[in-house]
């Protein structure tokens, strides 16, 4: 029956309904215009003509929007509609400009320390410059990284850490479920707020809609501890509800951060199994470079409830001389076009020469990072992608397997991880960069959400993060191109399919 509702009340159902809702409005808006009906239709049709035009000259990634062309081109009249409905919300959403202002005055906080900058190597200075100057996410001398190859590893030392806060706790996840893993958290989480401990604790709605009730934020109002759900869903159609929070933070008094692939629900840390063993990781990271993820999470935080007049109160100054290469926790957005997820990926496979690896979940891409894939390959890079053996949506999984076919011909390996669901997101190159994040291969993640990734160099944890994922593939199963299967039909349905991967 929870199969049946979800599928009910899915993200797909939810816009297709509200689609038919739209065209049946723009039908009765043409009646009641009567005679004029016709010069309306035809004002609309010539401005479909140039909108689809716009969206060719001024999209970011064109294999996204396509969608909007296919529409439009498609139904005119109430696609046009519907792409001004749209934006019309985009501009006016309070959400969106909220996010948006919090966003653009948090790049003060932000700030490359020059002595760092002049140590890093010239060999990769084009992706320090990028993460640095273009992207304005600093680095700093690593003085503390912790890989954990699996959720259930990370855990304990999670909880570990959390009991040792004396001042704040910032959680950020996109979901959170109640049971075993988020019980023992917030059980600590109440000790703590009878210490005095600020205690925030953002969650996405939508990311929690099947896991948390309407009300739980209040719930843990009562608690005392500060609670806000992420961009609440709202059942009127609206571009802002397709921008969701995909990023894990967690922030332990400015002195250690986690983040990873992991949410904070039991499947992660493989107490409930529902795909086979669910393969994801846990990274802590102390010292400086904690500042970056604790300014993410007070800029989604004041956007939507406005509390702090400066964030620097919440910084604290590490005095670490000993330190192994170097970190930059980055953010991306949905404003502005700057796909910076998809550009450090890109740069990574452009500067590789021996290797590179990668765990996805999901893999639907662009001609772009086809590109970069195929070529890097053809360089004669080892690039080799893991996915899930096991799916946990079907139909994402046929559209990430029709994606192999051109990889596979390029050169790329791909394995499939027999034991179950992998949901890690790394990238990992050369024992020299590695960045493991929240940001899958797919057009939700590098495009539309707002997500978080830590990028290492030249540091020796990076060999720890190889040989979780040369261990991964000895349990994986290596895809030969015979062994996909063929029809026309088959492709026809999935090359439709591929359109509407930006709702997916």
């Amino acid at each position: 029956m929870m199969k049946i509702l979800k599928g009910i009340l899915s993200r797909i159902t939810f816009i297709l309904i509200a689609i038919v809702i739209e065209a049946y409005i723009t039908i009765h808006i043409f009646r009641w215009f009567g005679e004029n009906a016709a010069w309306l239709e035809t004002l609309i049709r010539l401005i479909s003509v140039i909108v689809v035009l716009m969206i060719n000259k001024n999209s970011k990634h064109l294999s996204s929007d396509i969608i909007w062309v296919v529409i439009i081109v498609a139904l005119p009249v109430p696609g046009t509609i519907l792409y001004f409905a749209l934006g019309a919300n985009l501009i006016t959403s309070d959400t969106y400009k909220s996010l948006q202002a919090s966003t653009l005055d948090a790049q003060k906080y932000y700030v490359q320390n020059k002595t760092v900058y002049k140590e890093l190597s010239d060999d990769y200075l084009g992706q320090v410059n990028y993460i640095s100057k273009s992207a304005g996410f600093p680095f700093y001398r690593n003085t503390g990284f912790d890989y954990y190859e699996l959720g259930e590893v990370g855990f304990p030392i999670m909880l570990e850490e959390l009991k040792k806060a004396k001042n704040f706790i910032f959680i950020e996840y996109f979901i959170i479920e109640e049971g075993i893993m988020w019980d023992q958290i917030l059980q600590v989480l109440q000790e703590k707020v009878k210490e005095g401990v600020d205690v925030r604790v953002m969650y996405d709605d939508l990311g929690s809609f099947f896991t948390l009730s309407v009300s739980y934020a209040n719930k843990l109002e009562k608690m005392g501890i500060k609670a806000l759900p992420f961009n609440r869903v709202n059942p009127i159609i609206g571009i802002i509800m397709n921008h969701r929070d995909h990023r894990k933070i967690m922030v332990i008094d400015g002195k250690v951060a986690f983040s990873g692939g992991i949410n904070l629900a039991d499947e992660y840390i493989n107490v409930k199994i529902k795909y086979g063993q669910w393969k994801d990781n846990c990274i802590r990271v102390t010292g400086q470079a904690v500042w970056s993820y604790t300014v993410m999470f007070l800029t989604h935080w004041n956007a939507l409830r406005k509390e702090d007049e400066s964030f620097l109160p919440f910084k604290v100054n590490s005095n670490s001389k000993d330190y192994d290469g170097y970190i930059a926790p980055y953010g991306q957005t949905p404003f502005g076009g700057e796909l910076i997820a998809q550009n450090i990926y890109i740069n990574i496979l452009n500067q590789a020469k021996k290797y590179c690896y990668i765990f996805t979940p999901y893999l639907i891409i662009d001609q772009e990072m086809i590109n970069s894939l195929v070529l890097a390959a053809k360089r004669g890079v080892d690039v080799r992608i893991v996915t899930p053996g096991i799916p946990d949506k079907k139909i994402v999984y046929s559209i990430t397997r029709s994606y192999y076919k051109v990889l596979l011909e390029g050169g790329v390996k791909i394995f499939e991880y027999s034991p179950g669901f992998l949901h890690s997101k790394v990238f990992v190159c050369d024992d020299v960069v590695a960045t493991v994040g929240t940001v899958n291969l797919d057009y939700r993640s590098l495009y539309l959400h707002f997500e978080n990734g830590t990028y290492l160099y030249k540091s020796s944890k990076i060999l720890d993060i190889k040989k979780d994922v040369t261990n991964t593939m000895k349990k994986s199963h290596q895809v030969k191109i015979e062994e996909l299967p063929n029809g026309i039909i088959r492709s026809f349905l999935l090359s439709i399919l591929r359109l509407f991967a930006p709702m997916m």
